[in-house]
């Protein structure tokens, strides 16, 4: 029973990692693309999200700082989740919904790209995020889930992975975004 359990479990998820369509491939690619050309011009990925997505944030930005495959110079990619001080005295003085946007307020610029990432697509702070990131010039890349909720329709670039199960949407998204790390970091350092 529990080996049945753990087979179904398995098939769903390689189902939903086979049901990425075109669509979907082509704007992981325009990623690859914006990313690329941002790092080129000295721009920053700036990445958010909640719970297994701010985990999801921290992992992308640290595979852009350190390396991926490739023994190369830092890229500057900023997960906001990382600092624990302006998490906590933004959600205090302000509220839990500008916790990303007061940081994204602070160190965003023209031309930097924000990837906001929401397996829901409404997650008020992200939200919030991609609102001044716009305000600022700055590109937005949105993984979310099937429905893509509210981010899908704010960003530039949004990425949807075809399932609504919870689960299934972050390994998606961190299959995703490693596929997005190794080919950017192929085409910049070759």
């Amino acid at each position: 029973m529990t080996i049945e359990i753990i087979s179904g479990l398995i098939k769903k998820s390689i189902e939903t990692k086979l049901s990425i369509n075109r669509e979907i491939k082509l704007n992981i690619l325009k990623s690859i693309d914006l990313i690329v050309t941002a790092f080129e011009n000295k721009n920053k990925l700036i990445i958010c999200g909640n719970g297994g997505s701010a985990a999801d944030s921290q992992h992308i930005a640290a595979e852009f700082v350190s390396k991926f495959l490739i023994d190369r110079k830092a890229l500057f990619a900023l997960a906001l989740n990382c600092n624990t001080s302006s998490l906590t005295a933004i959600s205090n003085d302000y509220n839990y919904d500008y916790s990303y946007s007061r940081q994204v307020e602070a160190f965003g610029t023209k031309n930097d790209i924000l990837w906001g990432i929401s397996t829901s697509g409404n997650s008020k702070n992200v939200l919030n995020a991609v609102e001044v990131a716009k305000s600022k010039g700055m590109s937005i890349i949105g993984m979310t889930g099937n429905q893509g909720g509210k981010l899908a329709a704010l960003c530039d670039i949004a990425i949807r992975v075809p399932s609504d199960h919870t689960p299934n949407i972050q390994e998606c998204h961190i299959m995703i975004a490693h596929i997005i790390c190794e080919i950017v970091e192929a085409r910049l350092f070759k």
